[in-house]
């Protein structure tokens, strides 16, 4: 803990305990609040008020007389309004983000997505994702061979292909156009997310787009419905007398 630091020593713990979690060095529980206040000679209330803040985002849950255990099995949730990756969605869950490489392939029949990359044959990347570890999507990324071949060289069991785009390959993402609905998932998607084939699952289809409107990537993603979310906040419009 740096006691010279103008962050508040609860949020200082808050981090610290989520990023233990997240390097599943808390597997199953965090410590007591007695052995955190050893730890980091700090007050019970500093304490308390760290791990209400962890309550409150869904990575804690509290079990009286049994103490306070990490939500295993939570659902995901993502807001509209911002573009963030599937890995850095899963990280400011508190839990630890994943991937399998499924295909890594040249392919030409897929009409839209020709159509949105002016181009007749695509590279398409696609990964089951998970977090702690748990399947939460299937994500099918879809570029340009070039790129798609040079996105390929990385290992993308382990990278964030966005991080990837912008930082070595220098190409800046800017916006994105997303859709969003119900579609129903085949057997062989159905058996890596373990769910029953032909379930309907969240579907986002976006379109990535670069500083000069040039579309970078097409991209579509298949969703355990019970274990993600996409959040959306509005506000009325004002209206004249």
């Amino acid at each position: 803990m740096n006691f010279e630091s103008p962050i508040p020593l609860h949020i200082q713990l808050k981090d610290f305990i989520k990023n233990e979690i997240v390097e599943g060095n808390f597997v199953e529980k965090i410590p007591s609040e007695r052995e955190l206040m050893e730890r980091f000679s700090v007050s019970r209330s500093t304490v308390r008020e760290s791990v209400n803040h962890l309550v409150q985002e869904g990575v804690l849950q509290k079990i009286h007389g049994k103490g306070t255990f990490i939500t295993t099995n939570k659902a995901l949730h993502d807001w509209l309004n911002t573009l963030n990756s599937f890995t850095e969605t899963v990280r400011q869950m508190g839990m630890k983000p994943g991937a399998k490489l499924l295909s890594a392939e040249t392919i030409r029949d897929f009409d839209y997505g020709n159509k949105v990359l002016q181009q007749s044959e695509l590279f398409m990347i696609a990964r089951l994702r998970t977090a702690n570890q748990i399947p939460i999507a299937i994500e099918r990324h879809y570029y340009t061979p070039q790129l798609g071949q040079e996105i390929a060289r990385y290992n993308l069991d382990e990278a964030t292909i966005y991080d990837l785009i912008e930082n070595e390959l220098n190409i800046a993402i800017v916006e994105a156009e997303q859709t969003i609905r119900c579609r129903e998932i085949s057997k062989d998607d159905a058996q890596y997310l373990q769910l029953t084939p032909h379930t309907n699952a969240l579907c986002v289809e976006r379109v990535l787009l670069g500083r000069n409107g040039q579309v970078i990537e097409y991209y579509e993603s298949l969703f355990h419905p019970e274990l993600y979310s996409l959040k959306l906040k509005t506000k009325r419009a004002m209206r004249g007398n």
